[in-house]
């Protein structure tokens, strides 16, 4: 992770979500209150997201773990929609609506403009929360989903070019009462975990043609302390989920989910050094470098971090508060799907022409950068999202192998460390199967 910072007058409390250019330059973003550009400020007509009595209170931010999402109009480059929702009942604590914010990137000279907002397209008691949306398995749709309060129904919406509708509700598993927690889909969409404090996880298969859910399987806890997050490695194997205290990995393919438990780190009693604050447990989040960052459930200036998520048990090598930021946060991960899943090859929606992974990157020329170059060792390499494993080699000038690295399936960003290398230049190669594409490398003197 390359961490830097830039001053903007926003705040956030775990309602985060944004929207970047192809370098990374944020464009939009909102914390559940209101829309930002990419200057930082408001976007036209974007404040006054989610109206009520919470908002009133408090209006700097919203306090709901994954409580907006933020997904383009299929074949429209220009609009995104946002879902979002706040806590309509301060008593039960729940949300009565799903709201619907339309955004139109072409207005205002290119920095955008909120064309409607707060849209209702759904009345009813809600669960907090948890929305969350894959990738049609047509390649071009998506789907959306939240969750009936306190029962096993989930709401399932299509986006499509014809805009966002209700395709209809589903109940399966587990009740669930009112929780925090955290929900999330495999990077490959074919399965999705459900945790939540007081009852604990479910993982479902998901078939992304029909956008059903199947085959729940359950853990039960009776000593959790507090659900918080849920994430699933690059290959989609592994889940990693958080109860302040502690981080768990469960084998998603092991003939017995709750005995895969493997317990991969204990809270080891840091605090941060001023305001004192336990850099505990809480939601998680798979980066586009193929790691995965867990925030401390407190305004800290520290994020976990799972090295190398792919790997069994403590192979995954998690690092507590091993990353550390230039400002404190407050509890607040972007809720991300997988903006770069293709189609379901060979299946009956596998119907729009839509190419997948490696070829449809062959037919937009396959690039890679490096930043900074020249560097003293030490740079960043920006790739396309590729669904499969990718091997990374650094040789010199003469052929010889200096540095041999795995990237995971989905990543986009891999810092390197050419540790003890000279001066000069050097070749680096990414290669995903019988496909490469390389660069020059610059290394100077420190």
């Amino acid at each position: 992770m390359v961490v830097g910072s830039v001053t903007r007058d926003i705040g956030f409390a775990r309602t985060n979500t944004n929207l970047s250019d192809g370098s990374g330059s944020v464009l939009i973003s909102t914390n559940g209150t209101f829309v930002a550009n990419a200057l930082g400020d408001t976007l036209l007509s974007g404040s006054g997201l989610n109206p009520g009595d919470y908002t009133d209170l408090y209006p700097e931010f919203i306090f709901i773990s994954q409580g907006v999402l933020l997904l383009p109009k299929p074949e429209d480059s220009n609009i995104y929609y946002l879902l979002h929702m706040t806590i309509d009942n301060s008593v039960d604590i729940n949300a009565e609506h799903l709201l619907l914010t339309s955004v139109d990137m072409s207005l205002d000279g290119g920095l955008g403009a909120v064309v409607s907002k707060n849209v209702s397209i759904l009345d009813d008691e809600i669960s907090l929360g948890h929305l969350t949306a894959v990738r049609h398995a047509n390649g071009r749709d998506w789907w959306a989903f939240c969750r009936k309060l306190n029962t096993n129904t989930f709401y399932r919406y299509l986006i499509s070019p014809a805009g966002i509708n209700l395709d209809g509700t589903q109940s399966i598993g587990d009740l669930s009462i009112w929780a925090t927690g955290q929900v999330c889909f495999s990077p490959d969409g074919s399965k999705f975990a459900y945790y939540w404090r007081d009852i604990g996880l479910e993982v479902f298969q998901f078939d992304r043609c029909t956008g059903l859910f199947s085959s729940p399987v359950s853990v039960t806890y009776t000593d959790l302390e507090f659900g918080n997050g849920a994430a699933f490695s690059p290959n989609g194997r592994y889940l990693y989920i958080t109860d302040v205290d502690n981080v768990y990995q469960y084998d998603t393919e092991a003939p017995d989910l709750a005995a895969s438990e493997v317990l991969i780190a204990e809270w080891d009693s840091t605090y941060s050094p001023f305001p004192p604050l336990a850099t505990l447990f809480d939601i998680a989040q798979l980066a586009p470098d193929g790691k995965i960052y867990i925030g401390t459930g407190n305004s800290t200036d520290k994020l976990h971090v799972i090295h190398a998520p792919d790997s069994a048990g403590l192979a995954c090598n998690i690092e507590q508060h091993g990353i550390s930021l230039p400002r404190y946060f407050s509890n607040s991960l972007p809720n991300h799907p997988n903006y770069h899943l293709g189609p379901v090859d060979g299946s009956v929606c596998d119907s729009l022409g839509i190419n997948n992974g490696m070829s449809a990157l062959a037919a937009e020329g396959l690039r890679i950068q490096a930043y900074p170059n020249p560097s003293m060792g030490t740079f960043t390499l920006s790739y396309p999202s590729i669904g499969q494993i990718g091997v990374m080699e650094v040789r010199d000038l003469a052929g010889k192998l200096i540095l041999h690295e795995r990237l995971p399936p989905w990543s986009q960003v891999h810092q390197v460390q050419l540790v003890g290398a000279s001066p000069g230049l050097y070749n680096c190669r990414i290669s995903w199967g019988p496909r490469s594409v390389s660069t020059r490398i610059m290394v100077v003197e420190p």
